[in-house]
């Protein structure tokens, strides 16, 4: 036949040679790397689950629930020198934030006016904490504390207003 074109009737019966040599660095460093992601995907995963509830109206088992358990919003304002505890619309008189000899901040009467709140709302779990810039992280860790340990465990920290 003329032309040179190979019909693959070659000597060999036009098979390649199978004894090349792979090189399984770059395979086996792309695995480790895509396992590394997939285990910190997973990982992420579990830390990124946030409890959230649809923003829709509440069925009428739910509004039925909700009027057994009234609750109202508390608002904890931190300054420098003092706390203000409001619930809804009503405001208690003002704390003054002292310090005992340790330099950390004396809660007792904080602690006192938790109690009488949670004497007369025992639903009440959630309190939110507005801090003034002057207020040190210490003491704001303290009244956390104190707020968890006193039965209101959802506690909110934001910006004081103003």
């Amino acid at each position: 036949m003329a032309g040179g074109m190979d019909l693959g009737t070659g000597g060999k019966g036009g098979k390649k040679p199978l004894d090349t040599a792979i090189n399984m660095v770059p395979f086996i460093d792309l695995m480790a790397v895509t396992i590394s992601f997939l285990i910190m995907t997973a990982v992420w995963t579990q830390i990124g689950r946030l409890q959230v509830s649809q923003a829709g109206g509440a069925s009428t088992d739910e509004q039925q629930e909700e009027e057994k358990t009234k609750t109202v919003q508390l608002t904890l304002l931190v300054s420098a020198t003092e706390m203000r505890l409001t619930a809804d619309q009503s405001a208690f008189d003002p704390i003054p934030l002292t310090r005992d000899d340790k330099g950390r901040p004396d809660l007792t009467k904080l602690i006192a006016r938790f109690k009488e709140l949670k004497a007369q709302l025992p639903d009440q779990s959630a309190i939110t904490l507005q801090t003034e810039d002057a207020v040190r992280y210490e003491d704001l860790v303290r009244i956390i504390d104190e707020c968890i340990g006193s039965g209101l465990p959802q506690v909110s920290v934001s910006a004081a207003m103003g």
